[in-house]
């Protein structure tokens, strides 16, 4: 039984009260203050590993933690993506060694519109290259932190069924070695393997937050189970009970009525983007995390379609949806989420072929590197530093 999720969602399984505490009237000088305490161990490590590797720099060179052959961070412009930079592990083995690992999963098949879907993960790693592993909000340093490695691409077939069996072992050998897995996708037909081979393996029931536009809630569209059904299937399985399911920015002109029908039959949560409006991020989120949790649930797992933000700043996707969330909405509302610990992560629907500058594949980007951030600030995951 793996147990690195063993202190999530504690707020809500014994109604414990979430406390903050507050040093000055300015957060920018509490999170000025907060970097301090973080030590540069592992950056320092990786300066020496790109040095020994890479060879040193030409003698006309003054700065000496510069290598011949790019083996680090710098310059964002160069160097081979892994997500975030995190060591690509080959033998995926060895992935028990790590707190979290990155998992490719570049399908699309189960497209009903635009594809474009399955060249999200080899987007999201390029623009990551911009990203340092320290967020100046959160006051983290993921390489600091945690543990990290990109396993690569999960090798998925020309046929839905097929390639939802490759996926669920993929991600059921990464959950089953203790290790938080983070599926970039792909579109959202995955989110049922991969729920289904974590729900697998936990002792308890699972919980699931998913920010979307779509309820993706039938049971098949165009005869198959396709990006429109995976909570439909999801929520069959035994510990992943429809009633833990809550899904977060529902709205628009593409959410097909068998799907509402099914939010009535099953007993499930649907937040609509009025209800953020009305409620407000922080009232929605504890609002999610209550119904995620509840039952004495075991873990929660957290499934971010990239089109629930607004379709202006997510045109690299699938299935654009004007009038959903903000960007500082919606990783507010992660941040919230976050803090009580997820058991595994997928960000899906990021298709290139339509995205402008990158925007969409970045703000896919952010939203990961975030709710990391989040937990280990959070003491759900990783060391934290205070």
């Amino acid at each position: 039984m793996v147990g690195f999720f063993d202190n999530h969602g504690l707020s809500f399984r014994k109604k414990k009260a979430l406390e903050s505490e507050r040093n000055t009237d300015l957060l920018g000088i509490e999170h000025a203050e907060k970097e301090a305490k973080i030590p540069e161990v592992e950056h320092q490590k990786i300066l020496q590993r790109s040095l020994e590797y890479g060879l040193e720099a030409a003698p006309s060179i003054g700065d000496r933690t510069i290598s011949t052959f790019t083996r680090e961070p710098r310059p964002a412009y160069a160097g081979i993506p892994t997500f975030l930079r995190t060591p690509f592990l080959e033998d995926v083995r060895r992935v028990g060694e790590y707190d979290v690992a990155f998992i490719g999963v570049p399908f699309d098949i189960g497209t009903t519109y635009r594809a474009g879907a399955r060249f999200g993960p080899e987007a999201m790693r390029r623009i990551s290259k911009l990203y340092t592993s320290y967020s100046y909000e959160k006051g983290v340093d993921l390489a600091e932190s945690l543990d990290m490695c990109d396993v690569g691409d999960v090798f998925t077939i020309a046929n839905i069924e097929k390639s939802f069996d490759q996926i669920y072992k993929a991600v059921s050998h990464v959950f089953a070695q203790g290790t938080m897995p983070v599926m970039l996708g792909g579109d959202h037909a995955i989110g049922y393997p991969c729920l289904r081979a974590i729900a697998d393996q936990v002792g308890g029931k699972v919980g699931i937050i998913h920010m979307d536009r779509h309820l993706d809630l039938q049971e098949k569209d165009m005869d198959e189970r396709m990006h429109t059904t995976p909570w439909f299937h999801a929520t069959n399985i035994p510990n992943a009970p429809p009633e833990n399911l809550v899904q977060v920015g529902i709205g628009g002109w593409q959410v097909p009525r068998e799907a509402v029908q099914n939010v009535r039959k099953f007993n499930t949560t649907a937040i609509s983007i009025n209800d953020i409006e009305r409620l407000g991020v922080k009232k929605v989120a504890e609002i999610a995390l209550e119904k995620a949790w509840q039952g004495g649930a075991k873990a929660v797992y957290l499934s971010v379609d990239i089109d629930s933000f607004d379709a202006g700043f997510v045109p690299g996707t699938g299935w654009p949806e004007p009038g959903g969330f903000l960007p500082r909405e919606g990783l507010e509302f992660l941040d919230i989420v976050a803090r009580e610990g997820v058991c595994g992560m997928e960000l899906v629907e990021v298709s290139p072929p339509y995205d402008v500058s990158d925007q969409t594949a970045l703000l896919g980007t952010r939203c990961i590197a975030d709710v990391l951030a989040a937990m280990v600030d959070a003491g759900k995951l990783g060391k934290s530093f205070k």
